[in-house]
């Protein structure tokens, strides 16, 4: 019987894009079995603390308490070099007027609270669930909505404002990509397994590259009434060199991340961030 592994990701579409050809059975290995699972961030960020998937996408945030058990595999980060999660409001507003204003975040543990936080700590950030933040804001239940995922390129045409995005206020500050997610592994797996997964992960990514429309047809699925040309460009954001290796760019990214994290007091422990060699 192949070993059964469990990999578990976001339901949006750069994630559906990378992990298409192992889920569609475009690449794979005969000794092993995958059971794709689709969850919100927040969710598997909470359920990897617990380590109950073998394989899962996490937020590099959530990667600081979770380095005892998993390890970082090499490919399948999502970084925005030069964007990333964006904050908006109902009324055009410079970054100042939000200081010390309830901004709605997607999860404590998203890289995207956390570099909010380093952004501004003064901010009020209120846990609402990503697909309901707009939402939140149109009602005023909240002064601005910090969007992940597909939002960043929906905003406007839902007659939201940028007040700051927070991939190019990193750019600024680090010259770096900005890390928000990437995925781990369980290190109970034993090496020679890790890497086996690695190797097919990597697999996976470089098919729906070598295959792109077929591969965007499979994430239009997961994109959320996207149309076709605007899901094309999400996924090129956030699947593409960096996705395939990180490279050195991508994790002195990583280690910067984690590095100011802990610097500024918002996470309270030193990370080292291991690699799946």
């Amino acid at each position: 019987m192949p070993r059964r592994i469990t990999v578990a990701h976001s339901p949006d579409s750069d994630d559906a894009f990378m992990f298409y050809a192992l889920a569609q059975g475009k690449v794979g290995n005969p000794d092993l079995e995958f059971l794709h699972v689709l969850e919100d961030i927040q969710s598997l960020n909470e359920r990897a603390i617990r380590g109950e998937y073998e394989v899962t996408a996490v937020s590099f945030h959530a990667y600081a308490y979770l380095v005892d058990r998993y390890a970082l595999l090499p490919h399948g980060a999502s970084m925005g070099d030069g964007y990333g999660p964006v904050v908006v409001s109902r009324e055009a507003r410079p970054p100042a007027e939000l200081r010390g204003k309830r901004i709605a975040v997607p999860g404590t543990l998203t890289t995207a609270a956390l570099v909010l936080r380093l952004w501004d700590p003064d901010l009020q950030q209120v846990v609402i669930p990503f697909d309901q933040i707009m939402d939140a804001v149109t009602a005023g239940t909240v002064d601005a909505g910090l969007i992940i995922h597909e939002g960043q390129v929906t905003y406007q045409t839902l007659g939201f404002h940028k007040v700051v995005d927070l991939g190019e206020w990193w750019l600024r500050e680090t010259r770096l990509p900005l890390p928000l997610g990437g995925n781990v592994i369980r290190k109970d797996l034993g090496p020679d397994l890790m890497r086996r997964v690695s190797h097919l992960l990597r697999e996976s990514i470089q098919y729906g590259l070598d295959h792109r429309a077929e591969a965007l047809d499979y994430a239009l699925r997961f994109a959320r009434d996207m149309e076709r040309p605007l899901a094309d460009r999400f996924v090129g954001m956030y699947v593409n060199d960096l996705t395939l290796e990180y490279g050195q760019r991508g994790r002195a990214a990583v280690r910067r991340l984690l590095a100011m994290g802990h610097e500024r007091g918002a996470i309270p422990h030193r990370v080292e961030a291991e690699f799946v060699e």
